[in-house]
């Protein structure tokens, strides 16, 4: 009967199994530089050389980016689920932005049950401090702009994902962040030119989704994420009805200019 050899695998693979662990489960940040080689071979303890030489696999992975004299940094282009033209793009387009909303009512819903089952306190920390500069930006809203609404708004959704312990749902929350950001900003917008009530629906709608992963109620938690959703989409809905109204009368009034481009 043969055998074959065992091979003995090297503390360096070791390393890197470690690293991109850390990196898949969002321990360190795309973008984000990695400790000096001094500290993070201290942390591990393991020999320098061997750190080095795993994080030159890394790089060869496309997974680390060694910056001369700079340090390493996780690659800025992991999880970029969209390029910056194409973000541009879809801002743009009406249909497209009707199109997230339908894909945010799936994926947010999924990352609020699995937040209110799984979220440890130190997640529970994180969402509260996401939830309380959300809170500052409508209490302060004539000081605050849309850009910073819209980033606080995206960030408390990528809390839920992260505190949802899935690693891909919150890879892929990650991933849409700069187009969830700009359609936050383009929804509320809209929004509260529409209705008076908006901001004070969304905060509490906010509130609800917070205290229904916090208390673990995960079936509420998931209802809360999507009938949130479902708002935001109602809303808009009647101010696109409303749009198209004031164009066919503004059709009817043009005459021949109404077939103008």
């Amino acid at each position: 009967m043969a055998f074959d050899p065992v091979r003995q695998r090297r503390l360096s693979d070791d390393i890197v199994l470690r690293l991109e662990s850390m990196i898949l489960e969002g321990t360190l940040a795309v973008g984000e530089r990695l400790p000096a080689e001094r500290v993070l071979a201290e942390r591990f303890g393991v020999s320098r050389p061997s750190l080095r030489e795993a994080i030159q696999k890394l790089v060869a992975r496309g997974l680390i980016v060694s910056r001369q004299g700079g340090g390493n940094y996780v690659c800025e282009g992991l999880g970029a689920t969209f390029s910056d033209p194409l973000v541009q793009l879809l801002e743009n387009n009406e249909a497209a932005q009707r199109d997230l909303l339908e894909l945010r009512h799936t994926l947010e819903g999924a990352c609020a049950f699995y937040a209110a089952q799984r979220a440890t306190a130190p997640d529970h920390q994180r969402l509260l401090a996401a939830f309380e500069v959300l809170q500052h930006c409508y209490v302060r809203h004539d000081a605050v702009s849309r850009a910073e609404e819209g980033a606080a708004d995206a960030r408390f959704h990528l809390a839920i994902a992260e505190a949802s312990h899935n690693v891909v749902l919150m890879h892929t929350i990650r991933g849409l962040f700069d187009l969830l950001k700009r359609n936050v900003v383009t929804n509320i917008g809209g929004m509260y030119a529409l209705r008076d009530e908006t901001r004070d629906m969304l905060m509490k709608q906010h509130r609800e989704l917070l205290d229904a992963i916090l208390e673990r109620r995960a079936d509420d938690a998931r209802e809360v994420a999507t009938r949130h959703i479902d708002y935001v989409q109602e809303v808009l809905a009647e101010g696109h009805q409303e749009h198209q109204r004031m164009a066919r009368a503004q059709r009817r009034l043009g005459g021949e200019g109404s077939y103008k481009l």
